[in-house]
């Protein structure tokens, strides 16, 4: 996992808080000072904790867990979607489904509605339908696919949840504080950062400081993907090896059988040609 390069955030505009009046009090440890108005984010504290983030990022995406990206606000959503598509992870950008964790249930339900539709396209059912019935199934499947065709493949719970700006995705961080599922999240100056496991000081209203602070941590989660693929193929190689062994030793083990049944067979031979030699020696005679 790369280091975080101080110079990279700066030109990002990742230490760019919000206005004075606007902040939040239990942000003043990662403040570093104020400028025309506006709090100035302390960058070395931005990259420790970036680095804290990536590596328990790492850590989860290497036990096979999911992380959910969350982010609506519009300067974020293509950015979080690209970024987590990219590493193969399930993301929220348009609105939070209500219950979306607390009522996994129903949600899996309604994802499960998307492939049932999609089953009767495929089988030729869907043809049989009216006209009027066709055009609502595929309004129908049109909405699922926006709201929630981004976390189809997301069976079970997120092992974590990775926010962007926690005040607009409150009701996120309310479920995942429910469930005790990890928070990550990127911070800024007018949030208050005791309601996330993992704070990450940040300007989240810029697009390049969000991209630079999700190159890090969609790094770091790729670098835990890899890692964990390489561990199963080397079990696997390792079953494989295990499984070969028992059938050398039963082809050593049937050579050998082999070797003691032919011996006594090659001794009785030797007898049978001395026995007959001494026979026609005696007739000669």
């Amino acid at each position: 996992m790369a280091n975080v390069n101080i110079q990279e955030l700066l030109e990002s505009g990742v230490h760019f808080g919000h206005l004075t009046r606007k902040w939040d009090p239990n942000m003043a440890p990662y403040i570093y000072t104020e400028r025309n108005g506006v709090h100035i984010i302390d960058l070395y504290k931005t990259a420790a904790k970036i680095e804290e983030s990536a590596t328990a990022l790492q850590k989860i995406a290497n036990s096979g867990r999911k992380i959910l990206f969350v982010a609506t606000k519009k300067q974020a959503k293509d950015i979080v979607a690209e970024k987590a598509a990219a590493v193969n992870m399930p993301y929220i950008t348009e609105r939070w489904p209500g219950g979306m964790l607390t009522n996994f249930v129903t949600i899996r339900k309604a994802v499960k509605k998307m492939a049932q539709i999609d089953r009767m396209k495929q089988d030729g059912s869907f043809n049989a339908l009216s006209k009027r019935e066709k055009l609502q199934i595929n309004r129908q499947r049109e909405k699922l696919e926006k709201n929630l065709g981004s976390i189809s493949d997301m069976t079970r719970l997120p092992g974590a949840l990775f926010v962007v700006d926690i005040k607009k995705e409150h009701i996120a961080i309310a479920e995942a504080q429910k469930l005790n599922i990890p928070i990550f999240a990127m911070v800024d100056t007018n949030s208050d950062p005791r309601q996330v496991d993992f704070v990450i000081p940040s300007n989240d209203d810029a697009s390049k400081s969000i991209e630079k602070v999700l190159f890090h941590v969609t790094g770091a989660i790729s670098e835990g993907l890899s890692n964990r693929k390489a561990e199963k193929e080397s079990k696997d190689k390792a079953k494989e090896a295990k499984a070969v062994a028992p059938k050398k030793e039963e082809a050593k083990t049937e050579v050998k059988e082999t070797k003691e049944v032919a011996a006594p067979k090659k001794e009785e031979a030797k007898t049978e040609v001395a026995e007959t030699v001494e026979a026609t020696t005696e007739e000669k005679k």
